[in-house]
């Protein structure tokens, strides 16, 4: 594989920061320096080292949380908890990362990994992983309402439309609203509800594809194994 992956890889840091580690000649395979990012190493074979140190792979970790309000989506913040403060100290010195989105007053179904392609393979458009919320507005949704915000906005320089809109049956009435995306765009909902017409009062993520927040306590973080964790997301299951 590529030098500057396979240092990813070990969790040093991502790979297009790797690429200045390998240029900064920072990086030694089998005791040579090597310049040159895409440099093929064989992971089984060749050393590498970074700072004098012998890299390694980083074991895999695939966690599920039920994420609470006032804590946000980040790995480090200057002011607010992040929610690897929540993880236990093994899943924290693994490196995970949270995938995609889910800003610091929303809740709900948030998958952390330390597996890079893992996390682009949920987390893209081009792979069809769609993530379903429930909203609770200031006020009552209407008809009218609804069909204008089936019909898209204009966010960004680009056409945002939610692929489902649907008003639940849940107490307060006609304010709960369940609503199911594809785009992954930066607080997309909030923006959609607010082009509408309201502010968002609650948002709680339930799906990620087919994978439903059901039992989890806010707060609470499940580890599974790929294999576990792709299968409910592909196939249905629930946390």
């Amino acid at each position: 594989m590529r030098l500057n992956a396979f240092i990813a890889e070990c969790g040093v840091t991502s790979r297009r920061k790797s690429e200045a580690l390998v240029l900064g000649g920072q990086i030694r395979v089998n005791g040579k320096l090597v310049l040159a990012p895409y440099f093929p190493v064989d992971p089984e074979k060749d050393a590498v080292e970074y700072d004098g140190k012998l890299l390694k792979f980083l074991s895999k970790v695939y966690l599920v949380m039920n994420k609470p309000r006032g804590v946000v989506c980040a790995v480090t913040d200057k002011y607010d908890p992040v929610v690897v403060d929540l993880l236990p100290e093994k899943a924290r010195t693994s490196r995970v990362f949270p995938v995609g989105r889910l800003d610091r007053d929303s809740e709900g179904l948030l998958i952390l990994t330390n597996d890079g392609v893992f996390a682009q393979s949920i987390q893209h458009p081009s792979k069809g992983v769609t993530k379903e919320y429930e909203v609770l507005l200031n006020t009552e949704i209407n008809e009218k309402h609804v069909a204008r915000w089936k019909a898209g906005f204009e966010i960004e320089g680009r056409r945002v439309q939610p692929l489902a809109v649907e008003v639940m049956p849940k107490e307060p009435r006609a304010r709960w609203v369940r609503v199911v995306t594809g785009e992954g765009l930066k607080r997309e909902v909030r923006i959609m509800a607010r082009l509408t017409g309201f502010r968002v009062s609650a948002l709680i993520r339930r799906k990620i594809g087919r994978l439903v927040l059901e039992k989890l306590q806010v707060g609470e973080v499940l580890e599974l194994s790929f294999s576990d964790l792709y299968s409910r997301i592909t196939e249905g299951g629930s946390v």
